[in-house]
C-alpha cells in the first residue's frame, strides 16, 4: 500500500526508560519512518545507537544536542545524527513539539543508554514497553568503556533550510538534498503545474506533504496528497508526483542509500537477528 497517514497507526514509546518520545511507526524494508510528539519540557536522555537518525521538526522547538554541539532548533532546520553519535531531543519550556524522525534498519529504533554497551539483541517497541510496564527493563550492562557512543569528532550536524514552513513560496523549483551513509533527506519546493516524469525508483522513498497538494502515482495507484500525507514508494517501483493545482507545494523526502541497501540485503541470519530485522514493509 503506496498511501498513509500517522493517525492511522497507534503510538508508542520507543525508549521509555530513556525518553518521552512517543509514535507511530511505520516500517519500510531499509527504514523506519515516525513522527515523534514530546510535551514541553521533556524529552530524551543523552544516548545512542548503531542506527543512523534524521530529524525534521514539525512543530514547536527542540532543545538538541548532537555530538557535544546543543541548538535550539525548530520547523525548517534538519538534524542528522550519524550512527553512534551521541544526542538528545527535549521540547523546549515553551511548547510541545513534533518531528520526523527516520532510522535505518541496521538497528530497531530502540535506544541506547549512553554508559550502554551494544546488547547481543536489540530490544523491540513491543518488548521494550512490556518490560517497562513491569519494571524489568535491562539495563544491567552499564560499561562506559565499552560503550560505542561518538561523542568528539562529529562535523556539522544542524542544516537550516528554511525559516519556517509558512514562507513565502519561491518562485521555481528548489531542493534542497541532505546524503548521509545510509539515507539521504530532500526538503522540496515545487511551483504550481510543475509536472515530474514518471520514473523507476532507483532508491526506497517516503514522501511526507507538508503544504499544498501532490497528485500522486505508485505502481499504478493515484491519490490527490495534502499535508500529512505520507507516499510510500517501494525500490523498483514505477512512480510520479506532480502538482496540478494552481498552488505550490512542499514535501519532506527520505530515501536509503545504497550502501543501506547492500549492508540490509547482505547480513548474516545471526545479524538479522542480532538487530530484530523484518524486511518487510507495512
Amino acid at each position: 500500500m503506496p498511501f498513509y497517514r500517522f493517525e492511522d497507526f497507534e503510538a508508542n514509546y520507543l525508549t521509555p526508560d530513556l525518553s518521552t518520545g512517543k509514535a507511530p511507526v511505520i516500517e519500510g524494508r531499509y527504514m523506519y519512518f515516525c513522527l515523534i510528539h514530546k510535551n514541553a519540557g521533556t524529552g530524551s536522555e543523552l544516548h545512542y545507537h548503531p542506527n543512523e537518525l534524521l530529524i525534521f521538526p514539525l512543530r514547536g522547538k527542540i532543545n538538541a544536542i548532537v555530538g557535544k554541539d546543543r541548538r535550539i532548533v525548530g520547523p525548517g532546520t534538519f538534524v542528522h545524527a550519524p550512527a553512534y553519535a551521541r544526542h538528545s531531543m527535549k521540547a523546549t519550556e515553551e511548547g510541545h513539539c513534533q518531528y520526523l524522525y527516520i532510522k535505518d534498519k541496521t538497528w530497531t529504533v530502540v535506544g541506547l543508554a549512553a554508559d550502554e554497551t551494544v546488547p547481543d539483541k536489540a530490544l523491540t517497541v513491543e518488548e521494550i514497553n512490556r518490560l517497562h510496564r513491569e519494571g524489568a527493563v535491562p539495563r544491567a550492562r552499564k560499561d562506559p568503556a565499552g560503550s560505542q557512543i561518538i561523542i568528539e569528532g562529529l562535523d556539522e550536524c544542524f542544516y537550516p533550510i528554511i525559516d519556517s514552513l509558512e514562507a513565502p513560496p519561491r518562485s521555481g523549483r528548489c531542493v534542497n538534498w541532505i546524503e548521509g551513509e545510509r539515507l539521504a533527506f530532500g526538503f522540496f519546493e515545487v511551483p504550481s503545474r510543475y509536472e515530474e516524469p514518471a520514473i523507476a525508483s532507483e532508491r526506497e522513498m517516503f514522501v511526507y506533504v507538508l503544504g499544498g497538494k501532490l497528485q500522486a502515482q505508485v505502481d499504478g495507484e493515484s491519490r490527490l496528497t495534502g499535508a500529512g500525507d505520507i507516499i510510500y514508494i517501494p525500490r523498483g517501483a514505477r512512480y510520479r508526483l506532480q502538482v496540478t493545482s494552481r498552488d505550490p507545494a512542499r514535501y519532506a523526502l527520505v530515501c536509503s542509500t545504497p550502501y543501506l541497501e547492500n549492508r540490509l540485503d547482505g547480513m548474516t541470519p545471526e545479524e538479522r537477528e542480532q538487530a530484530r530485522l523484518n524486511l518487510k514493509p507495512n
